[in-house]
């Protein structure tokens, strides 16, 4: 479990100055939209203040819509079980998201919070440096939780990053530490039975869309 833990620590750290420049691209598209109540829009031929939730157009007819955006609702199907087996595995599934995913969603939100600060480092050597003073002061801040993470739960952090970031964990170290590296921690992973390469396709893997369902499901306070 240390070799695991320490893969985990590389996947957070190396992420910073991978994936960050798609995700802070469209983290700094959705802060340009407009709120507040102060805040006129043009839309089409009127324009639109948001008041209390609502939005308030003024056509050029003159009349006046009040319109309420609600959030996205998602809805599944009940689960039917084919076997006692398939139900262990979707409550173990539940167990495990439930402990991986705010940890997926961290790496993702450090994608966007630290990679306009990494970039000021005019060298790589700069950048390694500072990554390494941040791996200890990730370790101190995170051992006591992942060293109880099971097998199970450190495949699932695996499979919930590419889930966050839209890539591979072997990828993100690709990118960063080169190939070398990368396949040395992929084998080692191997060993331990946590595979940096595993994909994610909720739309074609049964399992997958299992976890995509959990995962929204606690996403949305459901479970």
């Amino acid at each position: 479990m240390i070799l695991i833990r320490k893969i985990i620590f590389l996947l957070i750290l190396t992420a910073v100055t991978v994936a960050a420049p798609s995700v802070a691209q469209a983290a700094g598209a959705a802060q340009a939209l407009p709120d507040g109540p102060e805040t006129d829009v043009e839309v089409g031929d009127g324009r639109v203040k948001p008041i209390r939730g609502y939005y308030f157009f003024d056509g050029e007819d003159g009349e006046q819509t009040l319109m309420l955006v609600l959030a996205d609702v998602t809805v599944f199907p009940p689960l039917k079980f084919k076997n006692k087996k398939e139900e262990e595995f979707y409550w173990k599934t539940v167990r495990d998201v439930k402990k991986t995913l705010p940890y997926a969603k961290l790496i993702c939100e450090t994608l966007i919070e630290t990679y306009e600060y990494i970039e000021t480092f005019p060298t790589q050597k700069e950048r390694e440096e500072h990554l390494k003073r941040m791996e200890g002061e990730v370790f101190k801040q995170y051992k006591p939780a992942l060293k109880k993470f099971t097998k199970s739960q450190a495949q699932m952090l695996v499979k919930l990053i590419n889930r966050e970031t839209n890539q591979s964990s072997y990828n993100i170290l690709k990118a960063f530490l080169g190939s070398f590296r990368a396949g040395f921690w992929q084998t080692f992973g191997r060993l331990f039975g946590v595979n940096l390469k595993t994909d994610y396709n909720p739309d074609k893997d049964r399992k997958d869309a299992i976890v995509e369902r959990v995962a929204t499901m606690v996403e949305l306070g459901q479970l």
